[in-house]
């Protein structure tokens, strides 16, 4: 056979550039197949107008004035789930998203492109908690240590920069009684600085003086991190750590690397060796003229995604597994928030407003190992009424006051109080709570048997949390709500958030149940998956991205050195 690379990618987002990276600087011929478009670069000056040419190798064409022409501040520009830069779909915006069922009805929050949903995280990288990983998975927490380190001088993580609203978290924090963390390794309940892939802020820059300087390389505070952050000099020092920014350069900078963009994979191409099913290259469909076509390689990694990954697996017809697909965890989402009073903030803060619109985007952390985790959130006003206002199954004013609850507001909110609300926002702190939620094989992706598009069976995502999920959500939230109490709030609104927001999807082809602990499928030798879905469960509730990472640094070097000899 002839080969086209000795290991293809699937997917360019938080996982593949990190495997492709490794696997680059051991020579191996790498081609990284990207669904989306490809933000930033010469070749592609006008990605969602142009098709463009078929792939790229040199770093020396990536450009951070295209990616400004690109990447802008307007909310509905980048994060239009139909037409915005940051959706799932075609480079052309011009066509539809491609569709997902979700019974339930709901909200999948996932990029295409380059760096793919990195594009619009917050950059948050914690770790798991030690005691999620431990005794649970294949693999012990040790393990993951050297690798977790590895991605972390890489990307840079680094704690975030303080700014009011972070002065105010932690205030209330310490007030409820809660002890300051002085590790990475979270083992019991605290705050601390929030682990951000975000390069640091200049000295001179404070959140008063947050306006972009283009001469500075780092954060500048200005809260536009969901929206790309396209600030630096250089594509390679964008302020925002995502793949697309970080890895994607140090990946073509190896020599042996290629990415294709506009390039959706259809089908794992297998054959048999020796009794074994081997993978042995893939079909592929150019998005922009339907062309197809197959690609060979030595090693196939999967890096598409808690849904694409399964649905590839589905699609290519593949060994029956009883948990590809299934057992899908999302840190069952709530927002958190609390009103004051200027002449407080003025005590507390010495100014009348908390700014939730300055500084990053999360900041700030409480995590409480066995619940979950609690995060400061700071966002523009639009994103922000959506997360807090918007997002719930029942309306406020339906519901009868409790007076046993630590919050004077739950629900969705409209009209005219809504209006009432939104004027309260500069003074408004808010607080993101992730559940840790359990492994449930009835939740996951299937897919329809009757609903396809040009890529096959179109999935079909459920996802019901269970009665301890909910205990575990509403324990958070109170834990929250006092947090804001002791802060000094007036008034704390819970938006109630129903299971409808996909934002943290993983689990859906485990580590021990679906591949073995250096991430190869069971069924399937030469056949790798470097995403969201191989964790084996929600981690504890931290954000997955840095563990994905960790764990694709460590399967590119067992893969090179099953195959390739250690190179």
């Amino acid at each position: 056979m002839t080969y086209d690379a000795d290991a293809i990618i699937i997917g360019a987002g938080g996982g593949g550039p990190v495997a492709a990276k490794a696997l680059g600087e051991l020579g191996l011929k790498t081609l990284l197949l990207e669904a989306g478009p490809w933000y930033g670069h010469k070749k592609w000056p006008r990605p969602n107008e142009e098709r463009g040419p078929q792939g790229d190798n040199n770093p020396a064409n990536l450009s951070s004035e295209l990616l400004r022409k690109c990447f802008t501040d307007n909310e509905d520009d980048m994060n239009n789930y139909v037409t915005g830069k940051f959706r799932w779909g075609h480079a052309d915006r011009n066509r539809p998203p491609w569709f997902r069922y979700i019974p339930s009805g709901g909200f999948i929050w996932q990029s295409s492109g380059v760096g793919g949903t990195t594009l619009l995280y917050f950059a948050n990288s914690p770790r798991a908690f030690p005691g999620a990983v431990d005794d649970l998975w294949p693999i012990s927490y040790r393990t993951l240590l050297p690798y977790y380190e590895k991605v972390e001088a890489t990307l840079p993580v680094v704690a975030a920069p303080m700014t009011a609203k972070e002065e105010l978290f932690f205030f209330g924090a310490q007030k409820a009684g809660w002890p300051r963390l002085k590790t990475r390794n979270v083992t019991s309940p605290g705050y601390r600085p929030q682990p951000n892939a975000i390069f640091s802020p200049p000295p001179q820059i404070t959140d008063l003086q947050y306006k972009f300087n283009g001469a500075e390389t780092g954060c500048t505070l200005r809260g536009h991190c969901i929206n790309g952050c396209s600030i630096g000099p250089t594509v390679a020092k964008t302020a925002k750590r995502s793949t697309f920014a970080s890895y994607v350069p140090l990946a073509l900078n190896t020599g042996a690397v290629e990415i294709r963009p506009n390039t959706f994979v259809t089908r794992i191409l297998t054959a048999t060796e020796k009794g074994s099913l081997v993978a042995t290259g893939v079909s592929f469909r150019d998005t922009w003229t339907g062309h197809t076509g197959e690609l060979n390689a030595k090693v196939v990694i999967v890096a598409a995604g808690a849904i694409e990954t399964p649905r590839l697996w589905h699609n290519s017809h593949l060994p029956y597994n009883p948990w590809v697909g299934k057992g899908l965890t999302n840190h069952w989402f709530d927002c958190i928030s609390g009103i004051f009073a200027e002449q407080d903030l003025m005590q507390i803060l010495g100014m009348p407003d908390v700014k939730p619109y300055v500084g990053q985007n999360s900041a700030a952390r409480f995590d409480y190992p066995g619940l979950g985790v609690l995060q400061g959130l700071g966002l523009s006003p639009g994103l922000f009424a959506s997360f807090l206002y918007t997002l719930s199954d029942s309306y406020d004013f339906l519901r009868r006051p409790d007076p046993a609850v630590p919050w004077n507001f739950c629900g969705k909110v409209t009209g005219d109080k809504l209006a009432r609300l939104m004027q309260d926002y500069p003074r408004t702190l808010s607080i993101l709570l992730f559940t840790d939620d359990e492994v449930n094989q009835h939740n996951g992706v299937s897919f329809s048997s009757f609903l396809q598009d040009e890529h096959g069976p179109i999935p079909v995502v459920t996802y019901r949390p269970g009665h301890k999920d909910k205990q575990k959500r509403d324990k958070l939230a109170a834990i929250a709500a006092d947090i804001l109490k002791k802060a000094g709030a007036k008034s704390i609104l819970r938006a109630d958030c129903a299971p409808y927001l996909f934002a943290h999807m993983q689990s859906t082809m485990r580590m021990g149940y679906v591949v073995d602990e250096d991430c190869e499928t069971l069924q399937v030798k030469r056949l790798y998956i470097a995403d969201n879905s191989v964790l084996n469960n929600s981690l504890g509730g931290p954000n997955p991205t840095l563990t994905t990472q960790a764990l694709a640094t460590r399967t590119a070097e067992k893969l090179a050195h099953k195959y390739f000899g250690g190179v």
